[in-house]
């Protein structure tokens, strides 16, 4: 089944659905209840499953940059891992809304790219913007999954 351009709206709207209820599981039931919920999230949105994901998060360096590990990105998201010593846990902002504009976006059959901006909004009303490409392979159940993640910045003159 080819991918629409509102499949791939939902799985935005997922993605920062998902980011938003991490944050809001640190507030209630600290890193563990996090942890929890950052597991289910990226197993429901990533396609760890299906092998590698390229994941080069926003805030990450050197060499461990690029995490194409499950545990790689449950690490990023919610930090708290020896194995991940400078993640401070990205999902653990007290984001409350992520909005996304659609910069392009390519769809061939059961796979599909999108790039654009998403501005997140914490609860104190604190604004962070980030360019973001996803790379989406639909797989057998029919849900898209996230094979490609790279996040960044903008750039500032």
């Amino acid at each position: 089944m080819t991918i629409t351009e509102a499949d791939l709206e939902v799985a935005r709207q997922a993605w920062s659905d998902g980011l938003i209820a991490i944050s809001q599981a640190h507030e209630t039931s600290g890193v563990e209840g996090a942890r929890s919920v950052a597991e289910r999230v990226i197993d429901d949105a990533y396609g760890y499953g299906l092998g590698p994901v390229l994941f080069k998060p926003t805030m990450a360096s050197g060499d461990q940059t690029f995490r194409p590990t499950r545990a790689g990105a449950i690490s990023y998201f919610v930090g708290d891992d020896p194995a991940f010593p400078y993640d401070s846990g990205f999902a653990l902002n007290r984001w409350c809304n992520v909005d996304s504009t659609t910069a392009a976006s390519f769809v061939d059959g059961n796979v599909a790219m999108w790039m654009g901006r998403m501005v997140l909004t914490n609860d104190q009303g604190e604004v962070t913007t980030v360019d973001k490409s996803f790379g989406y392979r639909r797989e057998t159940g029919g849900g898209l999954r996230i094979v490609l993640h790279h996040s960044s910045l903008p750039y500032e003159r």
